[in-house]
């Protein structure tokens, strides 16, 4: 089953980062956070990745081109124009990088790519969130209920302190950052069946309106709910916190 990454957005609120790089190419860690979700999915078995570019999409291709030689020891014959690699450490990825656009809007850069998945269902997700759900038990749910289309339901974390009042203006109860406060919503990680391109009518067509909102109405979209890890990397903060857990050696995502 093939991978499809949405990678292609300017990630405005990361402007001193992205002038020079997409969004999932900001570091945690040494690696972008790009090659962490990669990684999840590999750690299950998935290796085929099919990875939408747009803004500055370049910067992708470089990193994965060089990702062999930078990571291995190498011999290079500059008279022959030769490599040889003596500890390589390649990962067990085929990747298909495709431009779809500079200002194409999620549902068009899935379109776009329809013709690299066939008539497969195929998984997807963000370029910036990262989780520890179990991709194999969301497949496994997505079969299991034969639907159209399955996305994970997270409960993200508040952003602040909850308070709790009593009869008066006192404070009964402080909550910092409570779980799931606003419920439960879109985590990505999608499983989806070919026919959910039919849903989607063209670059300007945002896949979290229109399709989800159809496939929804007509009883085609179903969650998978994850109660455990999960962040998505919206804000400067969000890297800092991600940095701070990787850094901690107790990841929940690092699950290779």
């Amino acid at each position: 089953m093939k991978v499809v990454i949405l990678a292609g957005g300017l990630g405005t609120r990361f402007r001193e980062e992205t002038d020079s790089k997409p969004k999932p190419m900001i570091l945690i860690g040494e690696k972008p956070i790009l090659w962490h979700i990669m990684k999840i999915y590999s750690t299950y078995g998935f290796n085929e990745f099919i990875i939408c570019l747009g803004y500055k999409g370049h910067v992708i291709k470089d990193f994965f081109v060089t990702y062999p030689i930078h990571e291995s020891d190498v011999i290079i014959n500059l008279q022959t124009n030769s490599t040889h690699y003596l500890t390589p450490r390649a990962e067990p990825w085929l990747i298909t990088l495709v431009h779809t656009g500079e200002e194409t809007m999620t549902g068009g850069r899935i379109k776009r790519i329809q013709k690299y998945i066939g008539d497969e269902p195929f998984l997807l997700t963000y370029g910036d969130g990262l989780t520890n759900v179990n991709i194999p038990q969301v497949v496994k749910f997505h079969q299991e209920h034969g639907k159209l289309a399955t996305l994970t339901a997270v409960q993200p974390t508040a952003r602040f302190g909850s308070l709790f009042f009593g009869s008066g203006n006192e404070i009964a109860k402080f909550q910092e950052k409570p779980k799931g406060e606003g419920g439960w919503v879109n985590g990505g990680f999608f499983v989806l069946q070919p026919q959910v391109f039919d849903y989607i009518e063209g670059d300007l067509t945002h896949f979290e309106k229109e399709p989800l909102e159809q496939l929804a109405a007509s009883g085609q979209l179903h969650a998978y709910k994850h109660d455990d890890f999960w962040l998505a990397m919206e804000t400067l903060r969000d890297q800092q916190h991600l940095q701070w857990i990787w850094e901690s050696g107790q990841a929940p995502w690092k699950i290779w």
